[in-house]
């Protein structure tokens, strides 16, 4: 049976070692736009009533109070039928697969190809070797995952991870009646709020939540939380809870307690209003800059997320030498990969969410200077 290794050739490409003037390496918001006070100031206000908040051991699910804060959230934002009981709150949307490793173990996974690195590594830790599904530009090819013998999945649905493309209706569809066949997805719902060019998908889960597992991450927070919505533990014989306690006895208190005040207040939902303003500007500013110094440059996916995925043609090339040597990050990796519709191509992801205007442009002029000291 095929793996994601004898489909696709994946070449790393370490940042040289060192702070970057301009960073473009993707999955990092605006660190500096976190409304560090709102949160702090509920942890604060929490802290004179220690003797009555549960800031020892809780339930390794998560506060309850927490739990139902999300349930609310997913339910009014991206369409989850969310049971605060079915909800695991984790340290990290990375940990979310972790655990959900442990209770697939019985289960042959399949994973998008391409799909994001550090979920084939976790599955991989786990003793879990992913099976590769092929994705176009309509999202991963259900009818390849028929017949692959995968019993469940990990996809991301709402904006593919790293192409960006969005899973077309008819897919999303099959994908449901895939699951319905006695089959589990687990979707990882990333980023799904930043979409620039109308509204967000909402996610699957909603529609087979029985067949399904929503983990969504809640980078923007500054927290770490994960969202679990523990529809495929429910599914296996051991629940969510039992490896949530098994891995670390539960995440942090304060950060619950911050973040659920963060949701219920509203100022969740405003700081996702002011960040969508001020991404897609960068975006456009980054988009602009492509277009006038790397014009050999092919955009990918949907006008949505933090980061862009751009290809080349072959023999383009950047060194990450000349890279170092001004400073700038080029993205995180690239890699050669043979589809039909994609072609042999080097790929860049360009992450432009915690970069300003400015930065951004000098970023493309340096890659396009690159570019031009390589063909010399």
């Amino acid at each position: 049976m095929a793996t994601v290794d004898t489909i696709s050739t994946s070449e790393s490409v370490a940042a040289p070692a060192g702070r970057f003037d301009i960073d473009f390496a993707p999955g990092s918001p605006d660190l500096g736009s976190f409304p560090r006070t709102h949160g702090c100031v509920h942890c604060d206000r929490a802290s004179p009533r220690s003797s009555r908040m549960p800031f020892g051991y809780v339930a390794p699910q998560g506060l309850h109070a927490a739990r139902v804060a999300v349930a609310d959230y997913l339910r009014r934002t991206r369409g989850v039928l969310a049971d605060p009981h079915h909800i695991v709150l984790c340290s990290g949307a990375t940990q979310a697969i972790a655990l959900l490793s442990t209770v697939l173990s019985d289960h042959t996974v399949a994973m998008e190809d391409p799909g994001f690195w550090l979920h084939r590594m976790v599955l991989r830790h786990n003793g879990i070797e992913p099976v590769a599904v092929p994705v176009d530009d309509d999202g991963l090819d259900v009818d390849a995952l028929a017949l692959s013998g995968a019993t469940a999945v990990l996809a991301t649905p709402a904006h593919q991870s790293p192409t960006g493309v969005v899973l077309s209706a008819t897919r999303r569809t099959a994908l449901v009646q895939w699951a319905r066949a006695d089959h589990l997805v687990i979707e990882d719902d990333y980023d799904a709020e930043y979409r620039y060019d109308r509204a967000p998908v909402g996610a699957l889960q909603g529609i087979a939540p029985d067949r399904w597992c929503t983990s969504a991450p809640r980078a923007d927070a500054g927290t770490r939380a994960a969202d679990r919505v523990d529809g495929v533990a429910r599914a296996s014989r051991r629940p969510g809870n039992t490896v949530k306690r098994s891995a670390d006895t539960g995440s942090s208190v304060m950060d619950q307690i911050a973040f659920s005040k963060l949701l219920t207040s509203g100022a969740y939902d405003r700081h996702l209003r002011q960040m969508r303003r001020r991404y897609v500007a960068r975006r456009n500013v980054l988009l602009r800059g492509l277009a006038r110094y790397l014009p050999e440059a092919t955009v990918l996916g949907a006008a949505a997320g933090v980061h862009l995925t751009v290809v080349f043609p072959a023999g383009f090339d950047i060194p990450v030498s000349w890279i170092a040597r001004r400073r700038c990050a080029s993205g995180s990796s690239r890699w050669r990969r043979a589809t039909p519709k994609l072609g042999w191509r080097h790929r860049f992801d360009v992450g432009y969410a915690n970069i300003t205007e400015s930065q951004i442009v000098e970023g493309v002029k340096g890659l396009a200077q690159a570019r031009g000291a390589a063909a010399r």
